[in-house]
């Protein structure tokens, strides 16, 4: 049995844990209304433009003069997998979730006969995944000494992206992030972004024209090699944006949860150290006595 200095030692640094604990809890509910407000309101410009370039690429897709953004290289052998984690961990299951996804899709494409790469954006990500897909790792961009998520982040991978499918490094892309729902829910997602991939019911997302025509100007052609590697960065933003507040969110719902499982432990042990205390209180008077006694 423990000591009584050693249960109170022990008290106090629980305590002294609880504190940080709670104050990381109430850190990261600050930052989440931010990164909420950021993720919510990068949606609709994200779907917008899908529904936009989704029924461009219906009259495209074919045809010889498609991008090859959209068309694709005419081969799915080489695949660049693109994993979006956060850059610190104490946020429960959120990195650890991303990154099983990524091992799985990684493992099923190599057991096809597929050749895998991977690019993490975000330091946790490489970590979970270096030990067994090492040897498929082709850079890492990390944004540690970023404090908001922006444009400029995401057009950074975008341009590193784009220059490896123009210089023919792989023929699909997907990137892997964290949807955000609520602060106790957030849905690990993969999304081909290239080539793209649009919903039939893309084209259905504008306004109802009453059968009529989109007549664009310049032709589809010119529109589309100009809006699809933007859209790439779009989608980028997004599954970014997505993430940074995830992580918010699940560290918000990790700390609530070592908050208060500080809390029951430190009812434990002081439960524990009262009755230490009386045993050996009781031990002492019993000895006292029977030294009175005894004389």
């Amino acid at each position: 049995m423990a000591s009584l200095k050693e249960l109170k030692n022990r008290i106090s640094s629980v305590k002294s844990t609880q504190k940080i604990t709670k104050a990381m809890q109430m850190v990261a509910a600050a930052k989440l209304r931010r990164a909420q407000e950021a993720a919510e309101s990068a949606r609709p410009y994200a779907e917008r433009m899908e529904g936009v370039l989704g029924s461009l690429a219906a009259s495209m897709i074919g045809t010889p003069g498609a991008p090859a953004l959209l068309a694709g290289t005419g081969s799915d052998q080489t695949h660049l997998l693109i994993v979006a984690t956060a850059e610190r961990g104490l946020c429960g299951a959120f990195n650890a979730n991303i990154a099983k996804m990524a091992r799985q899709t990684a493992a099923e494409l190599t057991a096809q006969g597929k050749t895998v790469k991977i690019l993490c954006v975000g330091r946790k990500g490489a970590t979970a995944l270096r030990r067994e897909w090492g040897d498929n790792f082709i850079g890492e961009i990390d944004f540690q000494g970023v404090r908001a998520i922006g444009f400029a982040q995401a057009q950074e991978v975008t341009e590193k992206v784009l220059g490896m499918f123009e210089d023919g490094e792989f023929d699909v892309a997907t990137l892997f992030y964290a949807h955000f729902k609520s602060v106790i829910s957030q849905v690990s997602t993969a999304q081909q972004i290239i080539p793209a991939q649009f919903d039939a019911s893309d084209e259905a997302a504008g306004p109802d024209l009453k059968g009529a025509v989109y007549d664009y100007e310049p032709d589809e052609e010119a529109i589309l090699a100009d809006l699809l590697p933007r859209n790439v960065s779009v989608q980028i933003l997004k599954g970014l944006l997505e993430n940074a507040a995830s992580e918010q969110g699940a560290r918000m719902a990790a700390m609530d949860n070592a908050t208060r499982n500080a809390g029951e432990m430190i009812d434990k042990l002081t439960i524990t150290y009262n009755r230490t205390r009386q045993a050996q209180i009781t031990k002492e008077l019993i000895e006292i006595i029977s030294g009175a006694e005894a004389l």
